[in-house]
């Protein structure tokens, strides 16, 4: 199973990709995970990303394609693997696709999370974060126990909510028509329990 997620920020994306990857028994590959192992390893692609990233500036698509290419050979890829933050612009999803084509692994589906953006701004700007146990809460749906010392982190305030969900519609406004006249998109309803959403995800999977 090759499967690309897509979904906004605050759409349960990082909990659905687990759930996925523990069924079809395939890992999950996110570019920032994948950058920095290959820094680690110090292979040569990541010295280039090093490079880079020490600099300041973007990582280009031919290191990535690269970096990615080197990682779906690993043995844990065998049996598929699911894409995480990657590709973000159409120029990265037809390199992907020469890759793919090239060592004959084939695209099984593009899942898209669909949720209101004005779910998606409530589910991130009432989060909050016990400051002695780490733990995440929902001042709506997950309320904190009394007496929590509660933390409101910055990437979780309003304004920068609306940014990073302008930067995502801003990415799929290329990907969803390019995969959709693939036939590859498919679009799952996103809000309802980790449990309904999560079947919804299998469901559209192919076989």
């Amino acid at each position: 199973m090759i499967v690309i997620l897509l979904g906004p920020p605050a759409s349960g994306k990082g909990t659905q990709a687990v759930a996925l990857c523990t069924r079809y028994g395939i890992p999950q590959i996110s570019t920032g995970d994948m950058l920095r192992q290959a820094q680690a390893a110090g292979t040569a692609l990541g010295k280039d990303a090093a490079r880079y990233m020490s600099a300041g500036q973007l990582v280009p698509d031919s290191v990535v394609i690269g970096l990615v290419g080197e990682r779906i050979t690993a043995d844990d890829c065998k049996n598929g693997f699911l894409l995480d933050g990657f590709p973000r612009t159409q120029a990265q999803a037809e390199a992907l696709d020469k890759l793919l084509s090239e060592k004959q692994c084939p695209l099984d589906a593009v899942l898209q999370l669909d949720v209101p953006r004005e779910l998606l701004v409530e589910r991130a700007v009432l989060r909050r974060t016990d400051k002695a146990t780490g733990k995440i809460y929902h001042l709506k749906y997950n309320p904190p126990p009394e007496g929590a010392v509660l933390e409101h982190r910055s990437d979780d305030q309003e304004d920068k909510v609306n940014k990073r969900l302008d930067d995502f519609e801003r990415v799929t406004t290329t990907l969803i028509p390019y995969y959709q006249a693939r036939g590859l998109l498919r679009r799952v309803d996103g809000v309802g329990s980790l449990s309904e959403v999560q079947a919804r995800l299998f469901a559209a999977l192919p076989g």
